[in-house]
């Protein structure tokens, strides 16, 4: 028996390590194999992307080695491009599919888990393909922490006003977790870094929050988003409400509201999407292009198919309304991962199924060192209380006991000794200084955006701050 797993996030990852347990003498004996199929081979917890952005947590804290923790389980590095249920086969696109010419990898399975997760949502935008920057990934976490403090160093060495003033305008779209925690833990570290520069003031510093909605953070409920955009905006952060980003056409902000703000630094992280392995299926989808799944988390009438997470539409069973989905977020994924990996055995050894059933127990949010907000189990929390809670619930849920230990151990230190400032972009283009000194040209000083460097097709000036392609986890 081949049971094959897509995708190595908090679905992919619990599903395949509950399975690993309940299967270990069968994955010994060869009677069971556990195949598991992802794009990067670790799992990312999302929520320590923020911190690890402003630089509380080194980027390889945030980050699960799938190898270390999956140890009975065959882990393939690549893409899963195609499922085709009917024939139980998924196409797969390894590492070395371009380099050895032997094409794309076809894996049989006699039951399948698809929990791919989600890609960023973006709209047809001028300028945003070229010079947005996403916050989904560490990879973009570390480059958008460079790539301020790159900015800084610009405003403090040009003698160009408006150069400057572009280097000192951030601009974040989306007022939903991702969006705000990035914001408020961002500028609390670049507001701290200011004060190593001779001739730059917290108060030159331009922070503007796009919503098209009217609030913020809706997971923690109207009074708290409320008080969430006090505590921002008593520290000069524009929050513009109700408001969209019309272009970002030559590094200028145009918003519906007739603003404009020449920036360099332009984060989008206005809501996710399926991800487009899901319409390369021919598994039955719903009209927001996620998995049309039951409460057991089976594909409907689709056997040995499963899917749990923000691949998939499940049935909110404790919800008062009729038809209520349940939320695509970690909270929801731990626990149905646990329901999914405990049917999947159970199908397979004739067993009654489970129905997910989770009542939404609230939401916690940072807004910097300090700072939260929260509305957990009715209660409202606000201030240094919210923020402790959001600290102690998301340590709770950092898998692996090594990760706790490691992220409890920084926060630690980091209490006791001052911010790091440093800039390590250069690991963008970690060959650039030998290319240079080889006469290649290079691409500049290295630390620095250096326009000298030839781009590759579709590639944005490196100042205007792309998310790093190489040293993933370094940083």
């Amino acid at each position: 028996m081949r049971i094959l797993v897509v995708g190595g996030g908090y679905v992919g990852m619990y599903t395949a390590l509950r399975l690993q347990r309940k299967l270990k003498q069968r994955l010994r004996s060869g009677d069971a194999e556990i195949v598991v199929v992802t794009p990067e081979p670790y799992m990312t917890y999302q929520p320590f992307l923020p911190e690890a952005a402003a630089g509380s947590i080194s980027p390889r804290h945030v980050v699960v080695p799938l190898r270390r923790v999956l140890k009975d389980c065959t882990i393939v590095i690549g893409e899963a491009q195609r499922v085709d249920h009917a024939k139980r086969t998924a196409t797969v696109t390894t590492l070395a599919t371009g380099e050895d010419g032997t094409g794309a990898l076809e894996i049989g399975y006699d039951q399948i888990v698809i929990a791919p997760g989600s890609v960023s949502r973006t709209l047809p935008i001028p300028g945003l393909a070229d010079f947005g920057i996403g916050f989904k990934t560490v990879e973009e976490a570390i480059g958008l922490r460079n790539h301020v403090i790159e900015q800084m160093d610009i405003a403090s060495a040009t003698r160009d006003p408006a150069i400057r003033d572009a280097a000192l305008t951030f601009v974040f779209v989306g007022g939903g977790y991702a969006g705000v925690e990035a914001l408020a833990e961002l500028e609390d570290m670049a507001r701290y870094t200011a004060r190593y520069y001779h001739n730059i003031k917290p108060s030159d510093l331009k922070w503007i929050l796009v919503e098209a909605s009217g609030r913020i953070l809706p997971e923690v409920g109207a009074a708290m988003g409320t008080y969430a955009i006090g505590e921002l905006r008593s520290r000069n952060i524009d929050v513009r409400l109700e408001t969209r980003l019309d272009t970002c056409e030559d590094r200028v902000a145009v918003l519906s509201d007739g603003s404009r703000f020449p920036t360099r630094t332009l984060v989008w992280t206005a809501g996710v999407k399926p991800a487009p392995l899901l319409a390369a299926t021919d598994l039955p989808l719903t009209e927001r292009g996620r998995l049309r799944c039951t409460a057991t988390l089976g594909v409907e009438d689709m056997p040995h198919a499963w899917a749990a997470g923000d691949a998939a539409a499940v049935p909110d069973l404790t919800a008062s309304e009729p038809g209520r989905e349940t939320a695509p977020n970690a909270q929801h994924a731990v626990r149905q991962a646990k329901v999914l990996a405990d049917n999947v055995l159970a199908s397979v050894d004739g067993k009654p199924l489970t129905e997910y059933r989770h009542a939404y127990a609230g939401s916690v949010a940072s807004l910097g060192l300090h700072k939260g907000v929260a509305h957990v189990y009715g209660r409202k929390l606000k201030g240094y209380p919210a923020w402790l809670m959001h600290r102690i619930y998301h340590l709770s849920r950092v898998p692996t006991f090594n990760r706790k230990a490691r992220v409890l151990a920084e926060w630690t230190l980091s209490g006791l000794f001052k911010r790091e400032i440093v800039s390590l972009g250069s690991l963008e283009h970690p060959r650039a200084e030998f290319e240079l000194a080889a006469g290649g040209g290079g691409s500049g000083t290295p630390g620095l955006p250096g326009p000298s460097r030839p781009k590759g097709p579709g590639e944005p000036p490196r100042d205007a701050g792309a998310p790093p392609k190489d040293g993933r986890t370094d940083g």
